[in-house]
């Protein structure tokens, strides 16, 4: 299961790369945290709750939050456990998920999978993993796909397909199926949430980093500003009048919520445009004045700022 932060967060977009994070009504958190997972637990049975957030920053706060929040709601058949993906992955060092998986292996045993035998036995699983990073993208599909590959190899080694130490890596054919359908699986939810495929997509196809995707994650990553900045917003208009936010009175107008201050007031695409290029510019430009003095280069500054 992916799921957002279980209480009242969010961003408002105003031109930053990643916007604030802002948490609203922070002190009723621990009663909406215990309300989700309790709806949770009704329809899936036990629960481990897999925080992937970092510790720094806006990140932090909601983390924080969110472990304070189940603290104290931990029970037998609920877990939470945070795992610093960003800190212990880092951009190529994925397989130390085995660092997660080491953690969970007991809850993944102990509550099994769905399995219906030759003589029409059913097994149920009793519980489920729910995890979490900031939009349930790019980190959780990962993590996930992680989740499955080892379900998916106790499953074959269940009903007599695999030997006891035998691995789906060991079979490339099946290893490429298995990495292809969760690569396709991540982009399509993300394209619905975000507008792009998604991130590392390159190391959930092929298991490698490669400079190609890190290229094609810089070029995603573009994108996604600007949708978010500038396309996204009839669908956010949307979603609020469906939840209420906005007040629509009999003559049809619709009044949205107030926004004052900050670069949200004016931002454009041209604006937003002419700011990439002078950068690109700017950064290309003090590449190849590397040598100059300091004097220079302040001289340089100012003509650039005067333009």
């Amino acid at each position: 299961v992916r799921g957002s932060i279980p209480f009242l967060w969010e961003q408002i977009v105003d031109l930053t790369y990643k916007p604030k994070f802002e948490i609203v009504r922070p002190e009723e958190a621990p009663q909406i945290a215990e309300r989700h997972f309790l709806d949770l637990r009704k329809m899936y049975g036990s629960v481990l709750a897999v925080d992937l957030l970092n510790k720094h920053g806006g990140e932090g706060r909601l983390s924080d939050m969110f472990s304070n929040a189940m603290q104290p709601i931990v029970s037998e058949d609920l877990r939470y456990l945070h795992f610093d993906f960003t800190k212990i992955c880092g951009h190529v060092h994925f397989e130390r998920l085995s660092f997660l998986y080491d953690q969970i292996a007991d809850f993944l045993v102990k509550n099994g999978y769905f399995l219906l035998n030759e003589e029409s036995e059913k097994m149920e699983q009793l519980g489920v993993v729910r995890t979490n990073c900031i939009d349930c993208l790019d980190r959780t599909n990962i993590t996930q796909s992680m989740i499955a590959r080892k379900i998916l190899e106790l499953q074959l080694r269940r009903i007599g397909v695999f030997a006891a130490e035998e691995t789906i890596s060991s079979h490339p054919k099946l290893d490429r199926c298995f990495r292809i359908l969760w690569a396709n699986h991540g982009d399509d939810i993300s394209i619905q949430y975000s507008g792009t495929a998604a991130l590392k997509g390159d190391l959930v196809r092929s298991g490698q980093r490669r400079v190609q995707g890190i290229l094609k994650d810089r070029y995603i990553s573009f994108k996604r500003y600007y949708l978010n900045n500038f396309s996204d917003g009839t669908k956010q208009d949307a979603i609020d009048l469906l939840q209420g936010h906005y007040k629509v009175s009999v003559g049809g107008d619709i009044t949205p919520p107030s926004q004052t201050g900050g670069l949200e007031a004016i931002a454009s695409f041209p604006l937003a445009l002419c700011l990439v290029l002078i950068g690109l510019l700017l950064t290309t430009m003090s590449l190849g004045q590397g040598e100059l003095t300091r004097a220079s280069s302040y001289d340089y500054q100012v003509a650039g700022n005067t333009d």
